[in-house]
């Protein structure tokens, strides 16, 4: 941070102040799309372009997925500006994301002049009605000396309790007001403590548990706390199952993990927590995926004795009420368990074992039909990637491949969206590529999920970002197109895609690409897109039958159903 004595004592435009204030909280990336709404603003990111740099997108839905993937692999907040009207309304998308993800995110949204509103002025939206039903809080700055005041605020409220995106207004007029810049200490999230009595409750639980579980999710964690978990349970054998998108939480090679309980949740999963006596859920919102519809947990007492951990008192008994409710971080939490060795681990030593087994069992997935086997590419990935990889991912079934049957270590990374955004998984690499440019970064899209946000390859390039790109093309929007089939059979509607030649329009970009059409084939063509300064698109020609990993459109229509 610089000292408050080299900062110009004059009154400055609030909107230099204002980027000047989110450099003092480390921001180095803000992403964008220029707009007339916010040129103060801008033209204070020129003046402070030597210590935060400015990425303009081609969508401000990129921009706005870009600044959550960011939220999301960093722990601070991704910054993000729009202008007003339909800027905003594209920017939704990525607050919708980052509120399901429990990620820390700020919206800066260009506004009319103040004397206008209320007069449905030129692209005038009310941003605290707009947004008050997916952002974690609005605010409008009217006042430029109030600038320093709701960013502090913003900022805590973005990264304490549960993590969310915040938004806020900027009146045009008001950005061009003269006010004086303060030093702004750097703001750092607050997490609620465990304390040593809470502590020994939860080990009373599970000491005398026959059937125990931890399930973990994906909200606040950091590297001690992910750290702290592992010893935990590998000391006490206790088996793990993760939330939807949160396979990186927890090293996948522990004899202690059991797979995530997520959107098409494998049976299995659905059995381990049916079955469990006692569940430390730590993280968690119980979520529609985690829970299989509110199924596997009675409403509103489950059968199961639950502990639910969770930074926000707000999440504690919102939807299930908890045998004992602990308003602590995940960090707290298990730094307060670790070290501790449950007496009681003799007796679910063989449920833990089973459970292990049966992951392994589900991740050894069969050939799939076609010259292109998806299952041998992905082991031929976890050959050559190094430990440390940021894999991304949108929607679709696709995205299958990346979270439940690769093999995630304890230093990579996996970003995609609890929300079942399409096009997440295209920004959020590049934004992972500029957060961390010495790490490799390898996004898997569907041809539907692709085209969502494609053009955003033309910002990589702009900027110097040059992820791996996969892109899987078998003509349809996979997972619509396996609903029909399983509920409306024969009755195939509006699912089939005409697509472009996904390599050529890489290349159109910069971008090094190859459309590979056979299994024997991906090796080296991965090991030449891994080599490639320019980053790489590898089109993968996937055949039609194959709709999800474990099963195939004749499949579906013989049977009706099937375990994706």
């Amino acid at each position: 941070m610089e000292n408050s004595d080299s900062r110009p004592n004059s009154l400055r435009p609030a909107g230099s102040v204002l980027i000047e204030l989110l450099a003092d909280q480390g921001v180095d990336l803000i992403f964008g799309v220029p707009g007339e709404s916010y040129l103060a603003a801008m033209d204070g990111m020129y003046e402070h372009r030597r210590r935060v740099r400015t990425i303009m997108t081609r969508n401000e839905g990129g921009a706005s997925f870009m600044a959550a993937a960011y939220g999301r692999l960093t722990g601070r907040p991704g910054i993000c500006f729009v202008t007003r009207g339909p800027g905003a309304s594209n920017a939704c998308i990525g607050v919708h994301s980052a509120m399901q993800d429990s990620t820390p995110m700020i919206l800066f949204i260009g506004q009319v002049e103040r004397e206008s509103e209320g007069r449905e002025a030129f692209q005038e939206i009310d941003y605290g009605r707009f947004m008050g039903g997916i952002a974690k809080h609005s605010f409008e700055i009217r006042d430029p000396d109030r600038v320093a005041e709701i960013v502090a605020r913003a900022f805590h409220l973005a990264m304490s309790g549960r993590p969310g995106p915040v938004a806020i207004s900027l009146p045009e007029d008001m950005l061009t007001e003269r006010t004086r810049s303060i030093e702004l200490p750097r703001i750092e999230p607050v997490e609620p403590e465990c304390g040593t009595k809470t502590a020994d409750k939860i080990l009373g639980m599970l000491n005398s548990a026959r059937r125990p579980l931890i399930l973990a999710g994906s909200c606040g964690w950091r590297e001690e706390g992910c750290d702290a978990l592992i010893r935990f349970a590998e000391q006490n054998e206790l088996p793990v199952v993760v939330t939807f998108r949160g396979q990186d939480l927890f090293d996948n090679n522990s004899p202690c993990y059991a797979g995530d309980a997520g959107v098409g949740m494998a049976s299995y999963v659905k059995g381990i927590i049916a079955s469990a006596d006692v569940v430390l859920a730590a993280g968690t919102r119980f979520s529609e995926p985690t829970t299989d519809g509110y199924r596997l947990f009675d409403i509103p007492c489950p059968k199961q004795s639950v502990v639910h951990a969770h930074p926000s008192d707000l999440e504690l008994g919102k939807i299930f009420i908890p045998d004992m409710a602990v308003h602590s971080g995940v960090n707290s939490l298990f730094s307060a368990l670790e070290g501790n060795i449950l007496a009681g681990r003799e007796n679910w030593r063989a449920w833990t074992q089973a459970s292990r087994a049966k992951y392994l069992d589900y991740i050894d997935c069969p050939p799939t039909p076609g010259r292109f086997d998806m299952g041998a590419a992905l082991r031929e990935l976890m050959k050559q990637l190094p430990p440390d990889a940021i894999l991304t991912s949108g929607a679709g079934n696709f995205a299958i491949w990346p979270s439940r049957f690769f093999v995630h270590g304890p230093e990579s990374r996996l970003l995609g969206p609890q929300s079942g955004s399409m096009g997440y998984g295209v920004p959020a690499a590049i934004a992972a590529k500029l957060a961390m440019p010495e790490r490799t970064v390898v996004c898997f899209s569907g041809d539907g999920d692709f085209q969502m946000t494609g053009q955003e390859l033309s910002t990589a390039a702009q900027y110097g970002a040059r992820p791996i790109f996969l892109v899987g093309n078998n003509g349809t929007y996979g997972t619509i197109r396996m609903h029909q089939e399983r509920f409306y059979p024969d009755r195939v509607h509006g699912t089939d895609l005409e697509n472009p030649d996904f390599a050529g329009w890489a290349r159109s970009c910069g971008f090094y690409a190859e459309t590979v059409k056979r299994t024997e084939e991906f090796a080296n063509a991965f090991k030449r897109a891994m080599k490639s300064n320019s980053g790489a698109l590898l089109e993968l020609k996937l055949d039609s039958e194959l709709i999800a990993p474990k099963v195939t459109i004749s499949q579906l229509r013989a049977e009706a159903g099937g375990e994706i």
